[in-house]
């Protein structure tokens, strides 16, 4: 069975968007070209049947890796165009850690195939065990040319936060008590704790990814969207407009395949 999108679910919230503008903020892909085809779809589809002034389309990060399709993934968002929507993409652990190799760094090569790295690379045409054979830094030569220089100068592109009225756009979560300013990009890209756990009204409502759970998190000051896309077959998009949020859901109810922890 192909994937499918499931009804949207409606609540309303204190916090606001800007006035005029609806956001749809999409959570971690990894390397699941199938549920993102289906949530572009969904997206067009709510942009025609209600069309905003202004709508805002937002990727959370980690859009490669452990699922099968990271270079089409890439492809597909690189070449996206909707003349009502604008695009922002966020960077994800994984999209920095992908950079970090492609740079030349090392230490990092075999943590990244065990996590997910082995995935992408296959789906670039590579095989995992030919990089595992070589020395270190031959098979950071081979990644580096395995993977197109618009694909790297498209994710080195990517924001690290985005604040949209009462909200904050971020991959993983922030740092207690710390203003958004002196962040550092560790936190904003590999969070848990003490974000997760963490009561206190940060000033905005953190929209995030990173942190996998079987269905959307919201907490007064916290919205965790990532519900597991590669290994659960659900990719989830939260909708904000004003002081309403909406749930938007892509699964594939069979035929999917689990990935690595």
């Amino acid at each position: 069975m192909k994937p499918f999108w499931a009804p949207s679910r409606s609540t309303r919230a204190a916090a606001r968007t800007p006035r005029g503008y609806r956001a749809y903020a999409v959570g971690d892909i990894h390397g699941r070209l199938d549920l993102l085809d289906v949530m572009l779809a969904q997206v067009e589809c709510d942009l025609a049947d209600d069309p905003p002034r202004r709508a805002l389309l937002l990727f959370l990060g980690d859009i490669i890796d452990r699922g099968p399709a990271s270079c089409q993934v890439i492809e597909r968002l690189r070449t996206y165009r909707h003349s009502n929507l604008r695009t922002v993409f966020l960077m994800g652990n994984h999209e920095e850690v992908l950079l970090r190799l492609l740079a030349g760094e090392r230490g990092i090569l075999d943590s990244w195939l065990k996590f997910g790295g082995a995935e992408c690379l296959e789906s670039y045409g590579i095989d995992p065990t030919s990089i595992r054979s070589m020395q270190e830094g031959e098979a950071l030569a081979a990644i580096k040319e395995a993977v197109p220089e618009s694909h790297r100068d498209f994710i080195a592109g990517f924001a690290d936060t985005l604040r949209f009225g009462d909200y904050l756009f971020v991959h993983a979560g922030i740092r207690p008590a710390i203003d958004v300013s002196m962040q550092s990009q560790a936190d904003l890209r590999w969070i848990r704790q003490p974000f997760l756990d963490d009561e206190r009204d940060h000033g905005f409502v953190v929209v995030h990814g990173h942190t996998i759970s079987e269905e959307v998190v919201e907490r007064p000051n916290r919205i965790g969207i990532d519900t597991g896309a590669y290994r659960t077959g659900i990719l989830t998009a939260l909708v904000l407009e004003g002081e309403e949020r909406r749930v938007l859901s892509a699964m594939a109810p069979d035929g999917t395949e689990p990935g690595p922890n």
